[in-house]
């Protein structure tokens, strides 16, 4: 056989149109279901099998155990869940993946799909131009779908056939023959394939190909979905590289629990390959351990031509040739099944028994992977904490980490608004200019922060997304602008006292009281704000109660400015005074409104 250079491109577009197919089918179910995925992240509580329901909900969702283990990764960083909560939603994850195998079992070897992949798209493309997001999800999902399925067909036939290369033949037969040699050899290229492919549903796919072929018998298949296992704990490893210290321990967290279940596994091998085969055959299918051997016997008796016509599924006539074939349909049936439940099985038991010791696994990975070394004082971050760019598309969630975010934003303007409060109570020159300097610190890094925010937003909306989602990124860009602009306020009031003192202007202790009054309102403004950041999904109450707050202000306004003048007037103080008591008053108005507008943004309301 002359397996030639297009052949081989062949196989790899073939692969390709597999994972392209199933990152729109992905994609499509995240618009569909982000806000439900997003609510449903942001709910999970300490208990752990809710956490593996999540995992094996959200994974058979977007149909990739890397994908979920890395948004996991993200939320680690980002605060939204602990490393218990974590290692719970990885476990479950890992039987989510398994839904792939079965789909391509069910459908992919038993039913001839392919006939229907091209009206699936005719059924899909016009959905996809629809003007309504959730139409338009589904026919991404439709199309996506489709498209995996064409890619799977000419996978299975781009795959060449060993029977009629007697030498790669052999030369597979080496390995194959090898005892327990064979499966740790072939566990090992199941977890370097899935490493280079960056998925293990996509290997799933090969590895069933391979064993519908005859390339490799049914317990090295079974190898090469341990290995998979093992390989696919890679991706999230590596999007953890530059997260803090608690998210590089839930993604390796997910390395150690399927190497544990690999080894336990390993032990056991054959009489759990056993009992898998056993469990195909009592439920009425062939015995999937029969089918290397059984093409590899038909050699004798048909050509390698005859025998890839078999194997392809091509329309027969001869009567011997018929009765091949249905007997390798059957254990090509069974195989797939059969190699569906092995990984089911495995992934399924391992979380059964693995799960009753997350509290041991946290400390393991406690142990192994140390804090990073913390520099002396107090560090001061100038950039983004939680969020960075994406190894996978995870586009529709990585709000959360933004959410998180902004409420991290907001603490840095309650810390300046407290340093505020110290300005206007201080009475030492040299404490005072110290709090000054530490307030411009912050202010520099609220500007810093705005712009870094805002780029990954904008990197962000490039994505694939739903109109809900672009719409709440437009919001997240707004609050930014707002957040920083409320900075400003703060800084501007420090700024003023500065100038105050430099002057020699001294405000009465009711003018302090008065506006202390006014920034207490603020305080209470900005709580109303970071609760509504802070929850998910939200309800018009936050919008009500800031929009209250705001009208209170703006009379607190109007009030004093009038008495202002009165009392100036009146000689109650100086007219100096008067003036900066005026421009302070006026910041706290603007804080204000830069919050009711974080608000406003956020509730898809207008004040």
């Amino acid at each position: 056989m002359n397996y030639s250079l297009l052949d081989f491109l062949s196989l790899l577009g073939s692969l390709g149109l597999f994972l392209y197919g199933m990152k729109i089918m992905s994609e499509g179910l995240q618009k569909a279901a982000g806000d439900r995925l997003r609510s449903l992240l942001s709910a999970i509580t300490s208990n752990r099998f809710l956490g593996a329901l999540t995992g094996l909900f959200i994974t058979a969702m977007i149909q990739s155990s890397s994908a979920t283990t890395v948004m996991v990764v993200s939320f680690v960083n980002a605060g939204l869940l602990n490393l218990t909560q974590a290692i719970g939603v990885i476990m479950g994850a890992n039987i989510g993946t398994t839904a792939t195998a079965w789909i391509i079992s069910l459908l992919g070897f038993k039913v001839e799909i392919s006939a229907f992949t091209i009206p699936m798209m005719a059924i899909g493309i016009p959905l996809i131009f629809s003007k309504k997001s959730n139409l338009n999800a589904i026919g991404e999902f439709i199309f996506g779908f489709a498209l995996l399925f064409l890619g799977l067909e000419f996978l299975k036939n781009s795959m060449p056939d060993l029977q009629s290369s007697p030498e790669a033949l052999a030369f597979l037969s080496k390995y194959t023959g090898m005892g327990y040699g064979s499966i740790l050899i072939f566990l090992l290229i199941g977890s370097v394939l899935t490493l280079i492919v960056q998925s293990s549903s996509a290997m799933v796919a090969i590895t069933l190909v391979m064993c519908a072929q005859g390339w490799i018998p049914f317990h090295i298949g079974a190898a090469m979905i341990l290995g998979e296992n093992i390989g696919t704990t890679i991706t999230a490893n590596l999007a953890a590289l530059s997260a803090n210290t608690t998210a590089k321990r839930a993604a390796f967290s997910h390395l150690l629990f399927n190497v544990l279940g690999v080894i336990w596994v390993l032990i056991l091998f054959y009489p759990v390959t056993n009992l898998v085969a056993s469990m195909v055959v009592s439920g009425g299918g062939a015995d999937p351990r029969e089918l290397y051997d059984y093409i590899g016997s038909l050699g004798s008796q048909f050509s390698s031509d005859q025998i890839s016509l078999m194997t392809n599924g091509e329309t027969l006539t001869d009567p011997a040739m018929i009765a091949a074939q249905s007997q390798i349909v059957s254990y090509t049936s069974a195989v797939s099944i059969g190699l569906s439940l092995f990984h089911t099985c495995f992934n399924v038991t391992n979380m059964l028994l693995m799960i009753w010791f997350v509290p041991l696994y946290a400390k393991i990975c406690e142990q192994v992977i140390r804090p990073a070394k913390k520099h002396k004082g107090n560090k001061e971050y100038s950039h983004l904490q939680f969020v960075s760019a994406p190894l996978l598309s995870t586009g529709e969630l990585s709000l959360l980490q933004v959410q998180r975010e902004m409420g991290i934003y907001l603490g840095r303007i309650r810390t300046m608004l407290s340093m505020v409060r110290e300005l206007y109570l201080e009475e030492d020159q040299g404490r005072f200019t110290q709090i000054f300097t530490r307030l411009e610190k912050y202010e520099n890094i609220c500007d810093r922060v705005e712009i870094e925010i805002v780029d990954f937003l904008t990197r962000l909306s490039t994505n694939d997304l739903s109109k809900e989602t672009h719409h709440d990124i437009q919001a997240y860009m707004r609050c930014a602008t707002e957040i920083e602009s409320m900075g400003d306020s703060c800084f501007n009031i420090g700024r003023a006292l500065r100038r105050q003192r430099s002057n020699s202007v001294e405000m009465t202790p009711e003018l302090v009281a008065t506006l202390l009054e006014l920034h207490t309102l603020c305080e209470q403004i900005l709580d109303n704000t970071v609760a509504t950041v802070e929850t998910y999904p939200r309800d018009e109450s936050f919008f009500y109660k800031a929009q209250n707050l705001e009208n209170e202000m703006n009379n607190r306004r109007d009030a004093l400015e009038k008495q202002n003048i009165a009392d100036v007037n009146t000689l109650k103080y100086p007219y100096e005074a008067s003036v900066y008591y005026v421009d302070d008053i006026d910041e706290y108005e603007h804080f204000a409104d830069y919050a009711i507008n974080v608000v406003e943004a956020l509730t898809n309301k207008k004040h």
